[in-house]
């Protein structure tokens, strides 16, 4: 009797996974194996993990805080000419695509600065929320109880010594070393107005709520609405303790003046108020500085409740614009199949393509399955390196000399279906030049894959590598 249930259960899954809309053949395939090969395993990690479920109260809240927020373009003295940039019509179908999954419209009038390195950019942060007069908005992934941590946490709590509202805001998981320190505790005693989210709870009950491993993998901090950052960089130190054989963790961050800070404002905002009971949309109303001339440049937030690949469609549509050069890092790689063909696609028609990705990666499975598409993208002329200094952590990709992206997202699964990510998508010479820079850099401490390299790899490696890939759209 309990074989002939397994059996129907087993079958019912199996059609359910067929039946589900927006998703990847190769998602459906890895998960029919893990259902079949894996008898009651593979079905509890089926029922725990198997669908991007949010929740049906989560998705009626954040609808309706969506609803009743203004938008960034109802902002006092937003004023279409002074924040419209002027762009050929290549940029502008790219920033189109930004605007479908988020909504924001490209700004102009921005600044940017790339910083030296994560040591660098927390104390960047701490100078400029020790010149905060009314508000401090902060949301990290990971913040570790540890040095820049607790440089981070003591600047807070002299910002609300002084009278600015401090907001901070961490993921359930990522952060649970500092929601169990006294730190935590320290900056509540303080003042300092805290919110954990996506919150576990009992694992179990979360089958009928969401997903227990979505995930906020946002890294924002925005002050007094003139200062705001974007990039790879959790608040943690470089040599990340819980980590430290991969370390250093090395980031690419950078610090933005001008509309965009509006555009971040308002993920920040959304993103508190669908945790939280405090409603703070007079902050996205306080009026806009004019902006000082600047570049073009665009948030680009996305999450298990945007659009279905909104990532990876970013990914490809900056990919396909590339005519002359473009360069990519990313620590973590499991594309989707029409990610993978941009970039082959690139290489093939002429385009002097680079990516970078770790040489020993924290997740060994990710590890492999990146490994498993570079035989490929070699064969298509990319550039492989492998950065053997620590964890390249860096998300970034310039395009021609004048497009960078920046953020948190990677390319991976995680990252295209589970994970709430913030982006920002630049178009400015000499910002990019910049960030071309820092990546040449980074290949000081590369060594480049050859297609002789790979030919070469043991049978058990490639064995290794495959067979992880085949489960790689579940990771």
């Amino acid at each position: 009797m309990l074989i002939f249930l397994h059996i129907v259960i087993e079958i019912a899954l199996v059609i359910r996974v067929l039946l589900r809309p927006h998703r990847d053949p190769a998602s459906r395939v890895a998960w029919i194996v893990v259902i079949v090969a894996l008898p009651v395993v593979g079905i509890i990690a089926y029922l725990l993990l198997g669908e991007t479920n949010i929740g049906r109260k989560r998705v009626t809240r954040m609808k309706t805080i969506m609803a009743a927020m203004p938008q960034v373009n109802e902002i006092p003295g937003w004023d279409a000419k002074n924040v419209t940039p002027e762009l050929q019509e290549h940029q502008r179908a790219l920033f189109r695509v930004g605007k479908s999954i988020s909504g924001y419209d490209p700004v102009g009038g921005n600044q940017a600065q790339l910083m030296a390195d994560s040591n660098v950019a927390i104390d960047t942060m701490v100078a400029d929320i020790d010149t905060a007069t009314d508000h401090v908005h902060l949301l990290f992934y990971i913040w570790m109880p540890d040095n820049n941590g607790g440089k981070m946490a003591d600047a807070l709590k002299r910002a609300v010594a002084r009278g600015v509202t401090c907001r901070a805001m961490v993921d359930d998981i990522g952060s649970h070393l500092l929601i169990q320190s006294e730190l935590w505790k320290d900056m509540e005693a303080s003042g300092v107005n805290l919110c954990r989210v996506l919150q576990v709870g009992n694992p179990l009950m979360r089958i009928f709520n969401g997903r227990i491993d979505l995930r906020n993998h946002r890294k924002i901090l925005v002050i007094d609405n003139r200062i705001t950052y974007c990039g790879s960089q959790n608040c943690a130190d470089p040599e990340f303790l819980t980590k430290a054989k991969y370390a250093p963790w090395v980031d690419a961050v950078m610090r933005f003046t001008g509309p965009v800070v509006r555009q971040n404002q308002h993920v920040f905002a959304s993103d508190w108020m669908a945790y939280n009971n405090e409603d703070i949309r007079e902050t996205l109303l306080q009026p806009l500085v004019p902006p000082e001339p600047g570049f073009a440049a665009q948030v680009i937030a996305s999450g298990p409740s945007a659009r279905y690949s909104a990532v990876p469609e970013t990914f490809e549509t900056l990919i396909y614009s590339a005519e002359r050069e473009l360069f990519i890092t990313t620590p973590y790689y499991v594309p989707v199949s029409s990610l993978q063909a941009a970039i082959c696609a690139a290489a093939n028609r002429g385009v002097n393509t680079s990516i970078i990705f770790p040489a020993r990666n924290d997740d060994f499975a990710v590890g492999a399955t990146s490994k498993s598409y570079y035989e490929d993208l070699l064969d298509a002329g990319v550039k492989i390196y492998e950065y053997q200094a620590g964890i390249l952590h860096a998300k970034t990709m310039t395009v021609d000399g004048e497009i960078t992206l920046i953020g948190s997202a990677n390319m991976d699964r995680r990252s295209f279906e589970l994970n709430y990510e913030n982006n920002i998508l630049l178009c400015d010479e000499n910002v990019t030049a910049a960030m071309r820079d820092r990546q040449q850099e980074y290949l000081a401490d590369c060594l480049e894959i050859t297609a002789q390299e790979v030919a070469q790899w043991p049978w058990t490696k490639r064995l290794w590598n495959n067979v992880l890939a085949i489960v790689g759209p579940i990771l």
